[in-house]
């Protein structure tokens, strides 16, 4: 059997999610809804595929960095990522960051167990649309996209200013001190041509607001 761990800070989901895997056969079925405690876990059990939202405990995009710290462990990890965000950037980033394969949320429960199995055989994984859109990035054919330049941390901050985080609220949620969130925001308002705050925030929401 294929054994999971699924790593993210909605009980639903969480629920859910282990309720259509086991129904399919596969466990155990390990669940986390905390950073930490998901990498602990992983290092505990190593389980065969790990099911990662990008987004936990207003950590924005936080789960790229824990792909990057599963990857260092275990170069060959299978990681399948689960996100409301569609954007083919922030997709390819999570490619490049070391995940196997790459869902959305609203995908079908079917759709699931097919991108776990196959990611599970060390199979990348995306749907027909993410595919196309990633492919169109690295051909070079996409329309140009300012995400394409914002390193990791750029993005946590840019998708919690997104969010309505004031400063100090994001500089808590990452951990990070109030002059590293102020000199990361200064960084992205000169990528992203930025004149001021609310024009970044502004920026921010039309990039990675979340699909209808």
């Amino acid at each position: 059997m294929i054994s999971v761990l699924i790593i993210d800070d909605h009980p639903i989901v969480l629920q859910g999610c282990r309720r259509v895997l086991e129904d399919a056969g596969m466990g155990p079925v390990l669940t986390a809804s905390a950073l930490v405690a998901g990498y602990r876990l992983y290092r505990r059990h190593e389980p065969d595929v790990v099911v990662i939202d990008l987004s936990v405990h207003g950590r924005s995009l936080g789960g790229i960095d824990l792909i990057h710290r599963i990857r260092a462990h275990k170069p060959r990890a299978h990681i399948l990522v689960l996100s409301m965000h569609n954007d083919a950037m922030i997709v390819a980033r999570c490619l490049e960051a070391g995940a196997t394969g790459y869902v959305l949320k609203d995908t079908s429960s079917e759709q699931l167990v097919k991108a776990v199995q196959q990611v599970a055989s060390g199979t990348p994984y995306l749907d027909g649309e993410l595919a196309m859109k990633v492919a169109l990035i690295g051909s070079g054919r996409a329309r140009a996209n300012p995400l394409a330049d914002l390193t990791p941390r750029e993005l946590q901050v840019l998708a919690l200013l997104a969010d309505g985080r004031p400063y100090d609220r994001i500089a808590n949620e990452l951990n990070v001190s109030y002059k590293t969130v102020v000199n990361v925001s200064s960084q992205l308002k000169q990528k992203l041509q930025a004149g001021n705050l609310p024009e970044l925030v502004s920026t921010a929401v039309k990039l990675l607001a979340a699909p209808a």
